[in-house]
């Protein structure tokens, strides 16, 4: 029904469907990322992408990814896209041989709970780099 894929965020027709994804789901609660850093995958119903996600070198933890971005369509969620993104995130860790994987959350109980049904835990970061109520995840993929 659903299927993941990695992308090209330097091809312009990704981009502009990344782009399209991030404005659907973000609206204008989030910038833009930069979509030619990192890696990037798409989820896709049918042959419509319904869903993203990236990761891209962590600042904050060393030997890390960051998990800077996910986004669902509405009429999507429910059908666990975002923890296979994080799946497929996860596998390229392990392949590149990153330590963990870190991210934040900040007022999304729903993605809150999807870092901890996928085996991410609260952590502290040494240096914060969110909003004084944000909730920062780390996952040890070793």
């Amino acid at each position: 029904m659903y299927r993941i894929r990695i992308v090209d965020a330097d091809d312009d027709e990704s981009a502009e469907v990344l782009g399209e994804l991030h404005r659907l789901t973000f609206f204008d609660g989030a910038s833009l990322p930069q979509f030619e850093i990192g890696a990037w995958w798409l989820a896709y119903h049918n042959d419509e992408a319904v869903a993203f996600a990236g990761v891209v070198p962590s600042t904050h933890a060393r030997n890390s990814a960051y998990f800077c971005r996910v986004g669902v369509l509405q009429r999507h969620w429910g059908r666990g896209l975002q923890r296979r993104l994080m799946r497929a995130i996860e596998a390229r860790g392990r392949r590149r041989g990153w330590e963990s994987i870190v991210s934040d959350t900040t007022d999304n109980p729903v993605s809150a709970n999807n870092f901890i049904q996928a085996g991410y835990r609260l952590y502290e970061p040494e240096m914060p780099w969110a909003w004084s109520h944000t909730l920062y995840w780390r996952k040890w993929l070793r």
